[in-house]
């Protein structure tokens, strides 16, 4: 008989334990986010000079979003949109924060909002940042005081080379200049990464990988320079190499995926933090007019796409206007919690969109306000000022039929002008005032201004 109990106690046991580990977990998320890099760059955009086969394969396992924009045309507030889920003018981070990190100006990601990590670790995520952070260099506002469990990478802007503004978690929370002749940035957020990965791999994980490439200064090596040897331009022989490191860092990332099993079950998106700067670095925003900066398309519209295999259709395209603030609330659906409506998001789950189950654009309408710049986009129509036309001649577009912003239709449709107009008004006296402002315009030297400034 006790023979008889111990049997069935084993084969419990053994049925029990199969059971669990048998049971789907949670989706990984990981979030790569390139910098500076204009609208026509990357091949699952249509570039032919520049090879990136590894950032294709996200949109060609999964979905490339046509109109894909993020809510700022500039490096900080894209990220506070991004980690918040919110319009980053609700709670005034609308601005850089002009030259003054480690200045006592309180630049910072509002200690107040939650981010991506901290909705997922609630749920249970291993949280890692690897890259450049940008949202506060003081104690309260670094990643790992923002829901991550480990930050390495930069705290705004800096060298590819030997960079003085680091943090590496696990050595110190400290700020620690790089002094490592063979140190670039790209090519070690791609080996911290994976060795995260690694670590991490019993349970669900978010990395998001904010890349410093591709911002200026143009920084590389010789084993990525070395692929370019026909390109005769010498900035954009530099630009195409960093975007080679940064298509390999991918790369790697997606292998460690893979190796532990964990490809089809991860959710993965790439996107760039707002358009190019164009001459600056050889960026390409065409055909959108505009660049970084202005709250014309080539500002504000930028390379998106995302994979999740066995989930999002592989191939497909996306038509309908989306934002980077919808990722948190995509990662948080797909990680089996709820959307409160006390956190006041302004991004959606996309996934009922992507799978069909869901006919409706996401957005009704879509915002931005950049100081004296912005926009408002809503069906196909645009309306809007930016820095390139002058801030006092508000101009009207219909972007279906003229992605290039070269029609004001202003005059011939008054009706439609006002309507936006009243629309744009409302949701901007919905908006927090800035918190900081940048500081006032006057001329750098070049090195600084790209290290610094933007």
């Amino acid at each position: 008989m006790d023979s008889l109990r111990l049997t069935v106690y084993a084969f419990l046991v053994v049925s029990t334990t199969s059971m669990l580990a048998a049971e789907p977990r949670n989706p990984n998320i990981i979030v790569f986010l390139s910098d500076d890099v204009g609208y026509a760059e990357y091949g699952f955009q249509g570039s032919k000079d520049i090879p990136t086969p590894n950032i294709d394969s996200i949109a060609k396992n999964g979905v490339r979003f046509t109109q894909g924009y993020v809510a700022a045309t500039y490096c900080s507030p894209c990220r506070a949109g991004l980690l918040t889920g919110k319009y980053p003018t609700r709670f005034g981070h609308e601005f850089n924060d002009g030259g003054a990190v480690g200045k006592n100006n309180g630049f910072g990601l509002p200690v107040e909002q939650k981010t991506i990590a901290d909705r997922l670790k609630a749920q249970g995520y291993a949280t890692c940042a690897v890259g450049k952070w940008h949202l506060g260099a003081g104690p309260k506002f670094i990643a790992t005081a923002r829901g991550f469990d480990e930050f390495y990478g930069t705290v705004a802007n800096t060298s590819f080379l030997n960079p003085p503004n680091f943090i590496d978690t696990r050595k110190s929370p400290n700020v620690t200049p790089v002094k490592d002749d063979n140190f670039y940035t790209t090519d070690a957020y791609a080996e911290r990464a994976v060795d995260w990965i690694g670590k991490n791999k019993d349970k669900p994980f978010l990395l998001y990988l904010p890349f410093n490439a591709q911002h200026a200064p143009l920084q590389a090596t010789k084993k990525y320079l070395d692929r370019f040897p026909k390109i005769e331009d010498e900035k954009r022989r530099i630009f195409a190499a960093m975007m080679s490191a940064m298509d390999d860092a991918v790369g790697q990332v997606l292998t460690k995926v893979k190796e532990i099993g964990q490809e089809e079950n991860t959710l993965v998106f790439f996107l760039s933090d707002n358009g190019g700067p164009t001459q600056q670095t050889t960026s390409n925003n065409a055909p959108l007019r505009g660049r970084k900066a202005t709250t014309l398309e080539g500002g504000i519209r930028v390379p998106f796409c995302a994979q999740w295999k066995g989930k999002i259709p592989a191939g497909s395209t996306f038509e309908q206007p989306i934002q980077n603030l919808d990722i948190l609330p995509t990662a948080v659906v797909a990680a089996g919690s709820k959307i409160d409506p006390e956190w006041k998001l302004d991004g959606v789950d996309l996934m009922p969109h992507l799978t069909g189950k869901v006919k409706e654009p996401p957005h009704t309408a879509l915002y931005w306000r950049f100081g004296e710049q912005w926009a408002i986009r809503k069906g196909d129509f645009k309306l809007g000022a930016n820095a390139v036309d002058g801030v006092k001649n508000v101009k009207l577009y219909n972007l279906k039929d003229d992605i290039g912003e070269a029609s004001d239709l202003k005059e011939k449709m008054p009706e439609k002008a006002k309507e936006l107009q009243a629309d744009w008004d409302k949701w901007s006296s919905e908006q927090m005032k800035p918190r900081w402002v940048p500081a006032p315009a006057k001329k750098k030297n070049t090195k600084k201004e790209d290290e610094d400034e933007d």
